[in-house]
């Protein structure tokens, strides 16, 4: 399939055979498993996919690979092509069946990732894992620890909502035209229960969003709008203290405190 890479949609297409497999390998797709592939591109891992599964959905914005797409491997299984932009698709509308789930990959376009992997997370009562390549830089966001330099916003929600495991790392000329950076194919397990217990999810997502949009000030005053001193003394945390060392139990903590308080439903 010939077709110029537009770096608008962020086209950077997977093409080594050896990488292809150690995808595919570690996805272990199986017949009659959902399977829905976001950006697949110019097909190099929906061929296996869709020959393991015996149908695939797939969800690509660019009309023109869309529609070379459609049609194609038909003696493999049925191939649903679905030319929508994933940012706004509901994903759980694609599930067939009450009792499946769907296994959602892909090789992400870098530049929405971090937006479709928030947009993702709020869909997960229908999703059984996720499997993506990603930038490695945001596979390591997604990993850090409390503490750790990466450590921010995607990482206590992604971990709030999912175990988090980076799988491999891959050289950019596994892909045509190569990118600048490394990337990394990592899998997302939603949990079956949420290792913190949280009150409100709604205020939760609000206070790490708080947070980490002011990292260089301190626990005090990044969230002094939400939250006052004696109360974070209370829960034992240091106001003091900048909010990338705080882990996901004391953000729990924080959150069920200011709901509590009813400083979220107020808005302040």
């Amino acid at each position: 399939m010939s077709h110029i890479p537009r770096k608008r949609f962020g086209q950077n297409f997977l093409h080594d055979p050896k990488v292809i497999a150690h995808i595919v390998q570690a996805i272990d797709p199986r017949p009659g498993q959902q399977l829905v592939e976001i950006g697949p591109g110019q097909g190099a891992i929906t061929e296996p996919l869709l020959r393991a599964c015996g149908h695939l959905d797939v969800v690509e914005v660019d009309r023109d690979l869309a529609a070379a797409l459609d049609g194609r491997w038909a003696e493999l299984g049925e191939l649903a092509v679905h030319t929508r932009d994933a940012l706004k698709l509901d994903f759980c509308t694609l599930l067939q069946a009450s009792d499946r789930r769907l296994r959602v990959v892909g090789n992400l376009p870098y530049n929405i990732s971090t937006p479709l992997l928030f947009h993702l997370l709020e869909q997960l009562r229908c999703i059984q894992d996720m499997h993506f390549m990603l930038q490695k830089e945001v596979v390591e966001r997604m990993a850090a620890g409390a503490g750790e330099q990466d450590y921010g916003r995607l990482s206590v929600m992604v971990q709030y909502h999912c175990t988090v495991q980076p799988l491999f790392t891959i050289g950019p000329g596994a892909f045509r035209p190569p990118p600048r950076v490394e990337s990394a194919f990592v899998r997302l397990v939603p949990h079956a229960q949420r290792p913190v217990r949280v009150a409100d999810e709604t205020c939760f997502a609000r206070v790490v969003r708080e947070a980490f949009s002011h990292r260089r000030k301190t626990l005090r005053n990044a969230l002094r709008k939400m939250v006052d001193e004696p109360t974070i003394r209370e829960l034992g945390l240091d106001p003091g203290i900048r909010p990338e060392r705080l882990d996901l139990e004391a953000f729990a903590a924080l959150a069920n405190a200011i709901s509590d308080q009813g400083f979220a439903a107020r808005g302040d």
